[in-house]
């Protein structure tokens, strides 16, 4: 059954075309993400929403990151982006709802993404060798988010940042009573 959702149909269509741009099959993709040929298919014609984990993984394989992925390449150039038109995604499984600022199709390193992490969300994201060099800090503006990294959980503060290589495994973590708030400034070589 098709879901009807725009911005899922577009996170499937998106899939399909850097996968076809890429040359790889269903079962290139399955290999390189983790992910099962019958998941990658059933996103790809938006009968499924994809996690923040596996869209993750998927975009790892595809070499590339959240943020490059929700850009649209049919955007204008423009330095401002206004907050009504920016792009959200909720994440299905946790309800963390991921926000882009960053001007699309400006030529910079540097993204940066809003993001409302719900109490009691996790989500993991494994380590990976496709995305080198992109690095991204974790700056929190409210609540209480831990964070594992590697084997180390950090326990962030308002006001508290924590830097680490988009490659590294992380956990992001709420166990808390009250959503965290943060913002990801994403650095990649260009």
């Amino acid at each position: 059954m098709e879901n009807n959702d725009p911005l899922e149909a577009a996170i499937g269509e998106r899939i399909r075309l850097l996968r076809q741009q890429r040359g790889l099959t269903l079962d290139d993709l399955a290999t390189r993400s983790g992910v099962s040929r019958a998941m990658i298919s059933k996103v790809e014609r938006s009968e499924a929403s994809p996690t923040a984990q596996l869209l993750a993984r998927l975009c790892a394989a595809l070499g590339t990151t959240l943020s490059r992925f929700f850009a649209t390449d049919e955007a204008p150039a423009s330095p401002f982006s206004r907050r009504c038109d920016q792009r959200q995604w909720r994440d299905p499984e946790t309800g963390y709802l991921r926000r882009s600022v960053s001007p699309e199709g400006v030529d910079s390193s540097v993204d940066i993404v809003d993001v409302e992490f719900p109490p009691g969300a996790r989500v993991v994201f494994d380590p990976h060798q496709i995305e080198t060099g992109t690095t991204q800090h974790i700056w929190l503006f409210s609540g209480r988010l831990n964070m594992t990294l590697r084997d180390e959980i950090h326990v962030l503060e308002a006001g508290d940042c924590l830097f680490m290589a988009l490659g590294d495994g992380h956990v992001f973590h709420n166990p808390y009573n009250e959503p965290a708030r943060y913002a990801v400034v994403l650095n990649r070589k260009k």
